[in-house]
């Protein structure tokens, strides 16, 4: 399995901090904001991570992350030309690099301690699938995709931003795919927003019945406005100075 970190967009909400630079750059208390998922991928066991960003900030990537050798692991960067484009059009730019094999996704802000080497390991077993990585939330709901289930963990629907949400289970923006992840990306169409949504992709793998859902302990969404990039900082120094993360 490989992995792909999307790392682009506006970051309008967190300006005026991200006039200058991306803001997965931003420091989480004591080390950028993607060292957080860059070594949830390591933990992993994945090799080679492709970085997607925006053309303005590929460089600053590049020269931070080099190539790969502090991490034991080895980078490609990607440039996303439609920042606009939506997660799942960001996915198709790793179309190349997967090389026939099965993908990671990881947003750039996402901040968690899970481990996912199991379920890394259990869909490369697998010959078709999808793994998607929950959190239940108490507020915000109508911000994410939000993921209903039954009694049995088992996903019975993912809609993005409802009005009237069907579950306190947020979608977070782990993901895991097999190799036709790309082939079902070409079959989308842009939504309202404009955007390929990741939920519509997901929807596919749920339709066909190969979809696995995973929750998490806790989580932060780091990059979607200063209190949150606050509370970022505040947890996660918490959690370092406790030696839980």
């Amino acid at each position: 399995m490989k992995g792909l970190i999307l790392a682009g967009g506006l970051a309008t909400r967190l300006r005026p901090l991200t006039w200058v630079t991306n803001k997965h750059l931003l420091p989480v208390y004591n080390k950028p904001m993607i060292y957080y998922p860059i070594e949830a991928m390591v933990k992993a066991g994945i090799k080679e991570i492709l970085i997607s960003s925006s053309s303005d900030h590929a460089g600053d990537f590049a020269n931070l992350l080099q190539d790969g050798s502090d991490f034991g692991i080895r980078f490609y960067y990607a440039v996303q030309k439609n920042p606009k484009g939506g997660i799942a059009n960001a996915i198709l730019l790793a179309e190349e690099f997967a090389r026939d094999e099965k993908l990671m996704v990881i947003l750039g802000d996402n901040i968690f301690n899970t481990d996912l080497k199991t379920s890394v390991i259990s869909l490369d077993k697998k010959e078709k699938g999808a793994i998607i990585y929950g959190v239940k939330m108490t507020t915000d709901l109508n911000q994410y995709g939000i993921i209903e289930t039954n009694k049995n963990g088992t996903v019975i629907s993912i809609e993005e931003k409802p009005e009237h949400p069907k579950s306190n289970i947020a979608q977070t923006g782990i993901y895991m795919y097999d190799e036709r992840v790309f082939k079902f990306i070409k079959t989308l169409k842009p939504s309202p927003r404009g955007e390929l949504e990741v939920t519509d992709l997901n929807n596919i793998y749920l339709k066909e019945g190969t979809l696995e859902y995973k929750q998490l302990d806790w989580w932060i969404d780091a990059g979607t406005s200063h209190d949150e990039l606050l509370h970022a900082n505040n947890l996660v120094a918490e959690k370092v100075k406790n030696n839980s993360i």
